[in-house]
């Protein structure tokens, strides 16, 4: 047989790929949907594809119940969207996938498993690398009996709701971001945070980005600014730029821009990084926790 012939018949002996039935049912609230009937341990199909990258602009926050994927799976359908981003805490990489951060409170031999405090202040996954990430994807290992809620507060509606003195003063401004703009006093609160070492210091310097950014699919306008990562406003006197991150990050966070995401079992949260900021809600030190999450690489922020 021939070698041509050989491969057409492996090509037509691979299975087929096959559409799902699923539904998309908006969450109450200001952002989010619930993709019902969906098993992302199947690869998708392009139509099926396209139904989700759609929604996930519509909405900006998918659930996808009951996923019993492993991490490969959960990387690939991460990776349909876009290049994936390798965390600076190579500590908390879950060994043999270091595209996946573990996201735990866990302690084992007396070391953390993964990053126990991430989450504790609002923010925007990567924003202080020169490409923010697009989004990320959370998928629940191990869940506590009672919180590990996360929030979400949507920065479209947060800049499509300023108040006119507020938004007049940020027109054309520029924003730093840093990724250690916490981490001195997160290590001091837990003991969940490794010193840096020169490399990694070297992998997160500072970046400045637009304080109001506009989404490159939707066209919309959204804040872009965070009190986890953006540390002054360029161009503003250290007590003037304070004064306005702080109105900024209180109007960004009004309870009729969130969505609390309650986790059921393996639930995977995907949610786009370019409309949205988020915050853990907290769990109690005695109770487990852990997740995996995965994150694509965006755009320049303009």
């Amino acid at each position: 047989m021939s070698q041509s012939n050989a491969l057409r018949r492996e090509v037509d002996a691979a299975p087929a790929l096959r559409a799902q039935s699923f539904d998309i049912k908006p969450l109450p609230g200001p952002v989010g949907a619930e993709l019902i009937g969906l098993d992302l341990s199947q690869a998708l199909t392009t139509a099926d594809f396209s139904r989700v990258h759609q929604a996930h602009l519509d909405h900006h926050l998918l659930v996808f119940r009951n996923q019993r994927i492993t991490p490969q799976q959960h990387i690939d359908f991460s990776r349909r969207f876009g290049p994936l981003m390798i965390h600076v805490l190579h500590q908390f990489h879950l060994p043999g996938h270091p595209e996946i951060l573990t996201v735990s409170n866990i302690v084992e031999d007396g070391k953390p498993i993964g990053l126990g405090d991430a989450g504790k202040y609002w923010h925007s996954d990567i924003s202080y690398k020169e490409l923010p990430s697009l989004g990320s994807l959370l998928h629940a290992q191990e869940l506590p009996s009672e919180g590990g809620d996360t929030l979400f507060a949507n920065m479209h509606l947060a800049y499509d709701t300023l108040p006119a003195a507020l938004r007049n003063a940020i027109v054309g401004k520029r924003a730093v971001h840093s990724y250690l703009a916490q981490y001195g006093q997160l290590q001091k609160e837990g003991n969940w945070r490794p010193n840096l070492s020169a490399q990694q210091i070297a992998q997160v310097q500072e970046v400045v980005h637009p304080v109001v950014r506009t989404h490159p699919e939707n066209g919309r306008r959204a804040l872009f600014v965070s009190e986890g990562f953006t540390t002054r406003i360029v161009g503003l006197p250290e007590d003037e730029s304070r004064a306005l991150l702080a109105e900024l990050f209180a109007h960004s966070v009004r309870p009729e821009h969130i969505y609390r995401h309650r986790w059921q079992p393996h639930d995977l949260v995907f949610w786009d990084n370019r409309s949205l900021i988020h915050l853990a809600g907290g769990t109690p030190d005695h109770l487990r926790r852990k997740l995996y999450r995965t994150t694509i690489e965006g755009d320049v922020p303009f």
